[in-house]
């Protein structure tokens, strides 16, 4: 089996949900409307035709996925875990050295993700940057735009 996939309870079950989903509303709509462009004659030059047997293979590819990485998932559970250092699950308050600015990220699985969130994966550059640092360690992390130092402030997990 290949590598396991960390997630949060909470990520395992919003994939699940999306995987009920994909199998059981997506996969039925596109196979009526597979119908209905088949409906109107010549499926060779038919552009609705096309456009749903593409869609029809983005929702099972997407089910391959999701069927992958619940298969392959490491569900964490944080509870009762010490803010010794940071770990997967947690929530870290962060000051940017250069600017003062105070940045609060959790860490979480890949397909949690979202930065505009403040969720972001340990797998990022910044994750892998704070994984086992304590508090008032600083970082520095490559990120696109160069070199950023942080301050580790605060290690909790909610």
């Amino acid at each position: 089996m290949a590598d396991r996939v960390p997630m949060s309870p909470r990520g395992y079950a919003q994939l699940e949900s999306e995987l009920k989903r994909l199998k059981t509303v997506d996969r039925q709509q596109i196979v009526k409307e597979i119908e209905i462009a088949r409906a109107h004659g010549d499926i060779s030059e038919n552009a609705e035709f096309e456009a749903a047997k593409e869609r029809q293979a983005q929702i099972e590819g997407r089910i391959r996925t999701v069927e992958d990485r619940l298969a392959r998932a490491q569900v964490i559970d944080t509870a009762g875990q010490s803010p010794d250092a940071v770990r997967f699950g947690a929530t870290v308050l962060l000051t940017d050295v250069e600017s003062g600015e105070e940045i609060t990220y959790t860490l979480v699985g890949e397909d949690e993700s979202d930065a505009a969130q403040g969720l972001i994966s340990v797998t990022s550059p910044v994750g892998r940057a704070l994984i086992g640092k304590p508090v008032d360690e600083v970082v520095r992390v490559q990120v696109p735009r160069g070199t950023r130092e942080f301050e580790i402030r605060e290690i909790r997990f909610d």
